[in-house]
């Protein structure tokens, strides 16, 4: 059996691109999308070329990047911008495929095995041909790793950026793999790699060498996994465009301007959360059978709880009681809050749960009731917009919820 062909896709410092794409002038000066320092989010997302050469980094504080490149020009992200530009590049991908699974926003692993013969070229050239169309219809630039598999493919891609084609292939991944830090490995995290380097593994080399025992005995079942990727023994199909999966959890979190105290204010943040969260619950036509919050104190200690609901639930109402009774018990109202996050976990289909009431619910009656208003609320924003109806909270404590999590 011949080696699949897997390419993937990764749009170059994508936020700023499309950025730059609105904004031509800004090309030709040290540029990058960023949070707003004035609400705490100062944070750099994205950057062009100009500012990469002076040393700034995706995830760094604006104050860091400001201290590399005093002229760093800063722009606040417009996330509606970068998922259609992101849905109309993927449009490309599907001219070569169905075998298309976004990773992200920027990035998609696709599987083009079964319609080479469709194309009289080899596959670097119809990488090549790939990069030239997202360049030329959409104006940005892609890199585009090729290999036998997903994790090399995905290497491949941040082998050599912007706007380059690396080929993995299977008589000379050992000369480019191995070579490379074991932290370049997908899902090897700054923890991961600190176990593997006390360990005297420190490139992925040196994790394909070592006894799979022993990295299960360091790791747990994730050992093996990795194993297995560093070895090239990656067997993960890629998923078509046209089925999607259901997310294991749906989270929405804020940092507030300021820091939030008490009852009201803490419930007015919950409830924005909960309200965004539960929308796009019904977007994905799923319900939570469990809620989980995060909160962030003013000294960046981190609180953690969840709660395994009785019932299975998309309901606004019923996701910000729950929040604010994991908060009460973790932390009581007292506390003062300077970030929160909400996560509706356990996700199921609506066939898949049994309706029964608990002591939010009240009776069927009640129930039916706070059901009919949401699916009303629902339908109105998804034929006016998000914004044509909002709850009072969103004019209390800071505004919008920032999404954060999306898995």
């Amino acid at each position: 059996m011949s080696d699949r062909i897997i390419l993937h896709c990764d749009c170059n410092g994508f936020f700023a691109s499309v950025e730059m794409l609105s904004h031509p002038e800004l090309r030709a000066v040290p540029m990058a999308v960023a949070g707003d320092p004035e609400s705490r989010h100062g944070i750099i997302l994205a950057k062009n070329e100009l500012a990469k050469q002076y040393g700034v980094k995706t995830a760094e504080t604006i104050w860091q990047a400001k201290q590399k490149c005093p002229d760093l020009v800063l722009v606040p992200p417009h996330h509606q911008k970068y998922h259609e530009i992101s849905r109309l590049v993927n449009a490309i991908y599907l001219d070569y495929t169905d075998l298309v699974d976004p990773f992200g926003i920027d990035e998609s692993f696709l599987d083009v095995t079964g319609s080479m013969h469709l194309f009289p070229m080899s596959p670097r050239e119809l990488a090549d041909v790939i990069r030239a169309r997202v360049r030329s219809e959409i104006g940005i630039t892609i890199s585009v790793g090729v290999s036998f598999c997903r994790v090399f493919a995905k290497l491949g891609s941040d082998y050599k950026k912007p706007d380059a084609t690396t080929v993995i292939d299977r008589d000379h991944y050992r000369d480019i793999v191995y070579p490379l830090p074991v932290s370049d490995l997908l899902f090897v995290g700054k923890r991961t790699a600190e176990q593997l380097r006390s360990q005297g593994i420190l490139t992925i080399g040196d994790l394909a060498a070592a006894e799979p025992a022993r990295l299960t005995a360091l790791l747990g079942e994730m050992g093996e996994t990795l194993w297995r990727y560093a070895a090239g023994r990656d067997t993960e199909p890629v998923g078509s465009y046209y089925t999607r999966k259901r997310p294991k959890s749906i989270g929405n979190g804020m940092t507030f301007r300021r820091n939030i105290v008490g009852e009201a204010e803490i419930r007015a943040g919950v409830a924005a959360l909960c309200d965004s969260v539960a929308a796009r619950m019904r977007e994905e036509n799923c319900k939570a059978t469990v809620v989980q919050v995060q909160v962030k104190t003013p000294d960046f200690r981190t609180v953690q709880r969840q709660i395994t609901l009785k019932r299975a639930t998309w309901l606004q109402r019923d996701l910000t009681e729950h929040a604010m009774n994991l908060i009460k018990a973790a932390c009581g109202y007292g506390t003062m809050i300077r970030a929160l996050t909400v996560t509706a976990a356990g996700l199921v289909g609506p066939e898949e749960t049994e309706e029964q009431l608990d002591m939010f619910s009240g009776s069927d009656s009640t129930a039916e009731k706070h059901e009919g208003v949401e699916d009303a609320l629902h339908a109105i924003r998804r034929k006016f917009g998000k914004k044509s109806i909002r709850l009072g909270c969103y004019q209390k404590p800071d505004g919008d919820p920032n999404e954060v999590d999306r898995t």
